[in-house]
């Protein structure tokens, strides 16, 4: 069998499953099974593949159809330009929270030497990002699962920032003492409990851990904005990523402290709220 009538059989079984974008999805798993380039499968789409790589892709792409995320079965996920280890351990790195990213960066350089610190970082996307696109800025990024740690320490030697990250383990703010930050940022759980059990099957793959918010979605809110102010510099920045229905209720959590000034919304590339930016007063 060629690498094309491989292609066209498992399209064939994406789209009998009623899969998004299945040509996508079948070609990015054949890249990642034959561990080859997108323009390796188009000049060479005559070319046998061995019954061992066939059988190994057709497996694939049924754990595919049975809801694993594309990302779990390739190990990989790109974000910001950069390429990322994701295991079902970390929540996959989505488009949207380069929103987030971006905004953090244009903050970030017009402090000298500034300090981020990045809760609940799971793979470390976001924090390993801003490591690499700003410059002398130190990073600590924080997760309370040792395993999303483990694959964050990996991305960071990865796409060669280790240097200029500490990574910490810890329930939000409880191990960080004294320590104070130019910019927090954040894209917490914010998933309402009982809506985790409508989502995709892809998505009820992804560990429960990233996703519930708790009842109404806004707990990580509440926690993060109870504290957040005692580690931020004067004049520091509260930078967190939200559900596309979370503007006003954020907001108003954020005001009700009393500590929070400055304060907005910026929407994603579809024109939903996605990201709010706060200052301490």
């Amino acid at each position: 069998m060629t690498i094309k009538e491989l292609l066209n059989q498992a399209v064939i079984m994406l789209k009998n499953e009623n899969i998004d974008a299945p040509k996508i999805k079948a070609r990015m798993l054949l890249q990642a099974t034959l561990k080859k380039s997108k323009e390796y499968l188009m000049i060479y789409d005559t070319k046998e593949v061995t019954p061992i790589e066939r059988d190994r892709y057709i497996r694939n792409v049924k754990r595919l159809i049975l809801g694993e995320p594309l990302q779990y079965i390739t190990g990989r996920q790109e974000f910001m330009k950069l390429n990322f280890l994701v295991t079902k351990d970390v929540l996959i790195p989505r488009a949207d929270t380069e929103i987030l990213v971006e905004e953090v960066i244009k903050l970030a350089e017009g402090i000298n030497n500034p300090t981020i610190l990045d809760l609940c970082t799971g793979s470390g996307a976001i924090a390993i990002s801003l490591a690499k696109y700003v410059k002398n800025v130190h990073i600590c990024a924080v997760d309370i699962s040792p395993k999303a740690l483990q694959i964050a320490k990996k991305n960071a030697e990865l796409n060669g920032v280790k240097n200029n990250i500490e990574f910490i383990e810890s329930n939000l703010f409880e191990k960080l003492k004294d320590k104070k930050f130019d910019i927090i940022v954040s894209n917490p759980p914010y998933i309402e409990t009982e809506t985790i059990r409508t989502l995709s099957k892809d998505v009820q793959r992804e560990p429960k851990l990233a996703l519930d918010g708790g009842k109404d979605g806004l707990d990580f809110y509440r926690k993060i904005s109870d504290s957040g102010y005692k580690f931020l510099n004067r004049q520091g920045f509260l930078c967190l990523e939200i559900g596309y229905n979370q503007r006003i209720a954020v907001k108003q959590i954020l005001e009700s402290k009393k500590r929070y000034v400055n304060i907005r919304c910026l929407r994603d590339l579809c024109e939903n709220d996605r990201v709010i930016i706060s200052q301490i007063g």
